[in-house]
């Protein structure tokens, strides 16, 4: 009976730890938003570039610094329930070791002109902030996989909030060198945040060295490397192949409408920040009932916000753009839809990960990138950057096809409804590309939104009177 307890009082915070990520996420994303015109108007577009590409190699580079270690958290919670604090500041110490020794020999390799199209400083800024960065990840994994969403959401907020505040003041402070000075304004807080995590996580486990945790985490984390770059490229390698076969007009066109479409990946990634913990604890203990209800609950809800947020993008694109860029409402619709795939496939992969078997995740990712890049040199040239927004689509739906082969047949775990699924995304994805047809016709659009939410809550009303009931009991 004190085990149903805990499994219910963990389903509850589940809940609520997964209300707070969306309502925190997308104030972080409104914060991110309405400095950008301040950003803008402060910083040239050349600055602009020389900002974001120090960004894109963080990005790039955090794959390979980290060792992908932090994806061992969430099934070391379970295999060192007892000794997860001296597991989180072994692997710290593990992968900051790694960044050092990298850190190290930058600094002699690194001529005095620099690399990566910065200046010396620069390089040995990037390589120091990636050896410190991961300890941030670390920090918020284990408060994610110990319900402790409050001290989770105030390490985002403050690192938001005091990046904003201190990149704008440098930049009045450097009017000569305002990119390196935005640069700076990102790195600070986010080290001054990411050194508090090292020394908090060190004095509470109180761990250096241990093989035994090494090796676990190495074991899972490796495998990863290559499917954190396959990742990248895939979500990256669209914006490259347009300038190179298109020109930089059809790139801003293209970038424009991705960001309004990948908007939706703050409110899946943070409902999937709640779920993780509560489905490992529940596989676990084989409690596969639970997870395939509650999981089916929430792949419509994900249906239900995809196709909210398709019918809304053409306000979106003209609230947010010029009458220039309206034409980026076009790459809306897919690429949400790539968003739901990921969405979707993200349940395959957490199996993956509960049974350590990574190898498969990156393989997966591999294979997925090559057919996307192959797909964008065929029709990008044919059918111009749209085309690359439906290749992307094409993309993450390959992916999720292999995450579940691996899962069903590899594996041979049939944990959830897979056709259902299969048949809610096609249905979603039939529904939001038609919606392209009447984008121009607005009262249509939304007469047609009202008429099929209508129809489904009606027919799906039972889940909804859950799904409240659920979001009541997040007070609990």
């Amino acid at each position: 009976m004190g085990a149903e307890n805990v499994k219910d009082n963990n389903g509850k915070k589940a809940v609520k730890s997964g209300f707070w990520y969306v309502i925190s996420n997308v104030l972080i994303r409104a914060v991110g938003i309405i400095t950008a015109p301040i950003y803008t108007r402060l910083l040239t577009t050349a600055e602009t570039g020389y900002a974001n590409n120090f960004n894109n190699y963080v990005s790039i580079l955090s794959a390979v610094m980290g060792l992908c270690l932090i994806y061992s958290v969430g099934r070391a919670k379970l295999d060192f329930a007892d000794e997860f604090d001296e597991f989180m500041s072994s692997i710290q110490t593990l992968s900051s070791l790694f960044g050092i020794i990298v850190m190290a020999v930058m600094f002699f390799v690194c001529p005095e002109s620099g690399m990566l199209q910065f200046e010396r400083r620069v390089v040995l800024i990037l390589f120091a902030y990636l050896a410190l960065y991961p300890s941030i990840d670390y920090m918020q994994y284990k408060y994610r996989f110990e319900y402790k969403y409050r001290e989770n959401i105030a390490i985002s907020v403050i690192i938001t909030v005091a990046t904003v505040v201190l990149s704008i003041a440098l930049m009045l402070a450097m009017p000569a060198e305002r990119g390196f000075a935005k640069i700076l304004g990102t790195v600070i807080p986010s080290a001054a945040v990411a050194l508090w995590c090292y020394i908090n996580l060190l004095r509470k486990g109180k761990t250096f060295i241990n093989k035994k945790y090494w090796s676990y985490a190495l074991r899972i984390g490796l495998p990863m490397i290559p499917h954190g770059l396959a990742m990248l490229l895939l979500a990256r390698i669209d914006t490259t192949m347009i300038a190179e076969i298109c020109d930089y007009s059809d790139v801003g066109l293209y970038t424009s409408g991705y960001t309004i479409g990948s908007l939706l990946m703050f409110l899946t990634n943070a409902i999937g920040q709640a779920w993780l913990p509560w489905f490992n604890e529940r596989l676990y203990t084989k409690d596969y009932k639970a997870v395939r209800e509650k999981n089916r609950l929430m792949m419509l809800l994900g249906c239900v916000v995809t196709l909210g947020f398709i019918a809304c993008a053409p306000e979106a694109v003209k609230i947010l753009y010029a009458p220039g860029y309206w034409t980026s409402m076009y790459v809306v619709p897919p690429v949400a839809l790539g968003t739901l795939c990921q969405y979707f496939y993200t349940n395959y992969v957490n199996v993956e990960l509960f049974y350590k078997k990574t190898s498969l995740i990156a393989v997966n990712s591999v294979i997925a990138a090559v057919i996307n890049f192959g797909l964008n040199a065929y029709f990008i040239p044919k059918y111009g950057f749209i085309a690359a927004a439906y290749t992307t689509l094409a993309g993450y739906f390959i992916l999720m096809v292999l995450h579940f082969i691996c899962t069903r047949f590899i594996l041979k775990h049939a944990i959830y409804d897979d056709a259902l699924y299969f048949v809610m995304l096609a249905i979603t994805c039939v529904i939001g590309i038609a919606y392209i047809m009447v984008y121009e016709k607005w009262i249509i659009r939304y007469c047609i939104s009202i008429l099929w939410f209508g129809a489904l809550a009606y027919a799906r009303k039972r889940d909804i009177i859950n799904a409240v009931k659920m979001l009541k009991n997040r007070r609990g």
